[in-house]
């Protein structure tokens, strides 16, 4: 017999989070157990298991877990949790929200200058043996729009801000935040779209985010601007913007996220000029599972100690 509380960590990368366990002098306290993602749980599984971390988990498990009392997600985006048909209204629900501070903003720093300096034509030139000088665009003075300003839009404002451009953004509570010059409710968005050069979308997948940039907004964009989303696929009408690009009301759009992932093959974003599709890498970083295994660590101490715990899912808000 044990009273140590019964973990599963159901990934195909546990390696980390055992770690962090261990280092944090928990181990003790825990039975942990692994189970990679293919894999169903075990009865047993089913039967003990109080502590569940790990993606998205299919219908029909959850209620098989009679003991479980928390669930830590492995990504910021809990819809597919949300939109299980059985999930336990007392389940206790975390989400990886804040462990992509460090990598984000990079990344999206990344496709601004992708979409503003020459290097990937040089390249391109460089097969053929071809000089080729373009100009390259300054980021200096323009002004980057933020929908969405948690943690990292706030954190990607910053280094914005020191490339000397202008931060506008949105949030749902629009106090003061470092980097950023005005910072406007949502119901402000078209002033945002109006005068920002780069629009860059952080927005969680919520039901009012759902198609929230459609040919209306997109017609409200500054002509010649560009959309980059790193947030989730279904805040774009998927036509609506190809429509925009095609028709040259906005410059282009730089898009991480979709509706279906993988992009299907026939999708008209492979092929619409101006549209870069980047395959979901905003988030992901070589460290990515020790960030995450530092946030789990930290909840579950605190849930052992029975404190409140960090991240925990607003069911009624989405995230």
């Amino acid at each position: 017999m044990t009273n140590r509380a019964r973990v599963l960590l159901w990934t195909d990368t546990p390696k980390d989070y055992v770690a962090a366990i261990e280092a944090a002098g928990l181990a003790p306290r825990v039975q942990v157990e692994t189970l990679p993602r293919a894999q169903a749980p075990s009865e047993a599984q089913l039967a003990e298991t109080e502590i569940l971390l790990g993606w998205v988990v299919p219908a029909g498990v959850l209620p098989r877990m009679g003991k479980l009392r928390w669930a830590q997600a492995l990504m910021a985006g809990v819809e597919g949790w949300l939109a299980l048909p059985d999930l336990p209204a007392d389940l206790l629900l975390t989400s990886a929200r804040g462990t992509h501070g460090d990598s984000m903003p990079e990344n999206i720093l990344g496709a601004l200058f992708h979409l503003t300096k020459p290097y990937a034509a040089a390249a391109e030139a460089q097969k053929e043996s071809r000089w080729e000088r373009r100009v390259p665009v300054s980021l200096n003075g323009k002004t980057l729009g933020i929908l969405g300003l948690g943690a990292i839009g706030q954190e990607l404002a910053k280094i914005a801000t020191a490339l000397r451009m202008q931060v506008i953004g949105t949030r749902r509570n629009p106090a003061p935040a470092e980097g950023v010059s005005e910072v406007l409710p949502p119901e402000r968005t078209d002033e945002v779209l109006a005068r920002s050069d780069f629009v860059v979308l952080l927005l969680p997948s919520t039901a009012e985010t759902e198609n929230f940039i459609d040919a209306g907004r997109l017609a409200r964009m500054k002509p010649g601007a560009w959309l980059l989303n790193f947030g989730r696929g279904s805040a774009i009408v998927d036509a609506d913007l190809v429509a925009a690009v095609e028709g040259g009301r906005i410059a282009g759009a730089l898009l991480d996220v979709f509706r279906q992932e993988p992009l299907p093959a026939s999708h008209p974003f492979w092929t619409t000029r101006n549209i870069k599709v980047i395959p979901h890498v905003g988030g992901m970083h070589a460290e990515r599972d020790k960030a995450v295994a530092r946030l789990f660590v930290e909840n579950l101490r605190r849930f052992l100690e029975g404190k409140p715990l960090l991240a925990v899912v607003d069911r009624a808000a989405g995230y």
